[in-house]
């Protein structure tokens, strides 16, 4: 199918790894040249060893499940003739123990407020359809063991 590459960066300088003391803080470099500033969460790694400002892996998979399925979105309703003025999810994804007892991202909350314009906007089963559509398209979505939900606003 296709590959997507990204390099993980970090290294220790002179901090104290043996003793736990170390930055957690890295880099993530794309194939197209961004670079992410990466970090453990401070929930697990409190500051100053963790950096706030930076994602975390946690945060990734939330933003990566919510930008996989607003694509899919996009572009089920541009094929459906709907015209689309802006499009905001606040995901929310939740960290706990799942069936194996293993601690894992246990359930996503995909929260979209799309903003339609136009002469022909799709009524609320229109947009249903399309959420369901964009979910089961989705490849991250398809990839994790996450329960994941839409609970999509009207705007």
């Amino acid at each position: 199918m296709s590959e997507h590459l990204a390099t993980v960066e970090w290294s220790r300088g002179d901090q104290d790894f043996t003793g736990n003391r170390y930055s957690r803080a890295h880099d993530w470099r794309f194939d197209g040249g961004a670079v992410v500033r990466g970090s453990s969460a401070p929930t697990s790694v409190p500051e100053p060893l963790s950096d706030p400002a930076a994602v975390d892996p946690e945060e990734a998979l939330v933003a990566a499940l919510g930008s996989c399925h607003m694509l899919f979105f996009l572009a089920f309703a541009a094929k459906g003739g709907f015209t689309i003025d802006s499009y905001r999810d606040e995901a929310v994804g939740v960290l706990g123990r799942d069936e194996r007892g293993k601690t894992s991202i246990t359930t996503v909350a995909l929260r979209p407020a799309v903003v339609f314009s136009g002469d022909n906007r799709p009524d609320a089963a229109a947009i249903d359809a399309l959420h369901h559509r964009a979910h089961e398209a989705c490849y991250i979505a398809n990839s994790i063991r996450a329960d994941v939900t839409i609970e999509a606003r009207q705007v």
